[in-house]
């Protein structure tokens, strides 16, 4: 009997220390491990379809159920990931804090995502709302809140013995891309100099290392003004295996070595980059694509067996026989998840009820009718560009005519009719521009045809035009000076050329903030409401001689 019952007990210590030590025994030699890595980035509040059936998370939870039934079957393991900024993109997101999104992302299956700046759209209170709604860690181990690391700065998984580390990073540009009361006593650290501090601790707990970061991704490293990114964090650090990356919202698809493929088909071959050892991907934006990404780990190399962007539901035109043009998708159709729409259904209605209701007024007309904007000063370009001057903290904004739709009338406002002014969804560009660019730029803007929707609205710059040369202008009640430095807001429609504005991409200044003009027009609207029309009276602002 005590025989028995000693050997029991030493039967279940044993058991027992086996258990205990097992998740650090580390891989078996020999043994190939398979690891598949999904990936999206920067959702901005995309939970629901577009109005060309384009992306959205019903379509999204077919293509991830799929991946991981598939990588189950060839007996593998899977781990899905985001590289941040799920806030800020529609406004049936917007109005609901995103909740419907980080309620998407749980049925998903997300299991660790970077924080992105945008998390810091809104008062902290949101954010720690959705940090508490996710069943997913936020990583960031750069960001400190009075001193102390705001969230995780890594998680470790294991997946089928093998340890894999994910350590997550934001932009230190943060604190200038937000506005400064929703950081207060929050600090965004060097995100390399962060890294290189975790990254010793993290090897030595994990057989992978895995960076989610929201960074952005500069080809060759050329980040211009804009804080580091991953190139240049895996040329600094030793240690990562593979970077989720994030934030400048591009398909991370090499042309060549340190070139990136500009021109990115959908459904076409992806080569991801690879810097120091340190393979880099991106998902372009809005659920438009996920990533997957298939790995062996054997004997502790860890190899790339095979890449691909796998698009939502992406289309292009196509002319038909009857010289017709229509939207076909560039790979098979995509059914959506019936339980998804389930969960997202009710909040895409809610959303669209809260489109109708008041935002705020206006005593008079604010003009932006075609006739009228297209060919002088207009009350809507002014409002439009005081409302981006605002959002982000530039000295003067140009608007392309074409850009402002519609008027708004005199009485009540609503989130519809802001639409109406500027449906396209286009997003909010900075340039810091000396002053001798920033001549350049409006002469540019000055040659611009009546009539066109090129024609140029101006906000915070007063000008003097004779025969389409800028002969005097002001900023802040003074000439501009060639010695100082301005800033300048657009949209990226303008930013690119459009319209035949000068394309400023290249700029080594270029911001693009991620705020759509929409939403930034219909804050600046419920913060200033109500409003006065003589407010708005841009006649003052251009001289034309």
């Amino acid at each position: 009997m005590n025989l028995t019952r000693t050997a029991l007990y030493v039967l279940v210590a044993a058991s027992l220390s086996a258990c205990a030590n097992a998740p650090w025994l580390g891989p078996e030699k020999d043994k190939t491990y398979r690891i598949t890595v999904m990936h999206t980035n920067d959702h901005h509040g995309r939970f629901w379809k577009n109005s060309d059936g384009e992306y959205g998370m019903a379509a999204r939870k077919t293509v991830i159920d799929g991946i991981r039934a598939d990588v189950a079957a060839q007996g593998g393991q899977s781990l899905l990931l985001d590289g941040g900024d799920v806030n800020t993109g529609v406004p049936e997101s917007d109005l609901q804090d995103a909740v419907p999104d980080f309620k998407g992302m749980n049925l998903l299956g997300y299991q660790a995502m970077a924080v992105g700046n945008h998390e810091f759209d809104k008062p902290l209170f949101v954010l720690k709302m959705q940090r508490d709604l996710a069943q997913f860690p936020m990583l960031s181990a750069n960001i400190y809140e009075r001193g102390e690391r705001m969230f995780a700065p890594y998680k470790i998984f294991t997946l089928g013995g093998l340890r894999v580390g994910v350590m997550g990073l934001t932009t230190e540009d943060t604190y200038k891309m937000v506005h400064p009361d929703n950081v207060k006593n929050i600090e965004f650290r060097n995100t390399i100099a962060e890294a290189t501090k975790v990254l010793p601790e993290l090897r030595s707990k994990a057989d992978v290392v895995i960076a989610a970061t929201h960074m952005g991704h500069y080809a060759n490293g050329q980040h211009g003004t804009q804080a580091a990114g991953d190139v240049e964090m895996a040329r600094a650090t030793r240690g990562i295996d593979l970077i989720v990356g994030g934030h400048t919202q591009n398909p991370a698809c090499m042309k060549a070595e340190n070139v990136i493929d500009q021109a990115y088909v959908p459904g076409t071959d992806c080569k991801p980059d690879r810097q120091n050892g340190t393979w880099i991907v991106q998902a372009h934006e809005w659920g438009k694509y996920v990533g997957r990404a298939d790995f062996e780990y054997r004997n502790g190399e860890f190899k790339l067996v095979k890449y691909s962007l796998i698009p939502v539901n992406l289309k292009k035109p196509v002319k038909g026989a009857d010289g017709k043009t229509s939207l076909v998708t560039y790979t098979p159709e995509i059914a959506e998840d019936k339980t998804m729409l389930a969960l997202l259904k009710p909040y895409q209605d809610f959303g669209q009820e809260k489109l109708g209701m008041d935002i705020g007024s206006t005593d008079a007309k604010l003009d932006g009718d075609r006739a009228v904007v297209r060919a002088k000063p207009a009350a809507m370009g002014l409002l439009v560009g005081l409302a981006t001057m605002e959002k982000t903290k530039a000295d003067f904004a140009v608007v392309n005519a074409g850009g402002v739709r519609d008027s708004i009338a005199a009485g009540r406002i609503t989130y519809k009719d802001v639409l109406k002014v500027q449906p396209f969804g286009n997003t909010l560009v900075t340039l810091d521009l000396n002053g001798q660019e920033v001549m350049d730029y409006l002469n540019a803007a000055a040659k611009m045809s009546v009539g066109s929707g090129a024609f140029p609205q101006f906000a915070g710059v007063k000008l003097v035009i004779s025969q389409g040369v800028v002969t005097s202008a002001n900023i802040k009640g003074a000439p501009v000076d060639k010695a100082k430095t301005y800033r300048l807001v657009v949209n990226n429609f303008q930013a690119s050329g459009g319209d035949g504005y000068p394309k400023m991409t290249g700029h080594p200044s270029f911001a693009n903030s991620g705020f759509v003009d929409a939403d930034v027009l219909r804050a600046y609207i419920a913060a200033k409401s109500p409003l006065k029309a003589a407010d708005f009276d841009a006649a003052s602002t251009v001289e034309r001689q």
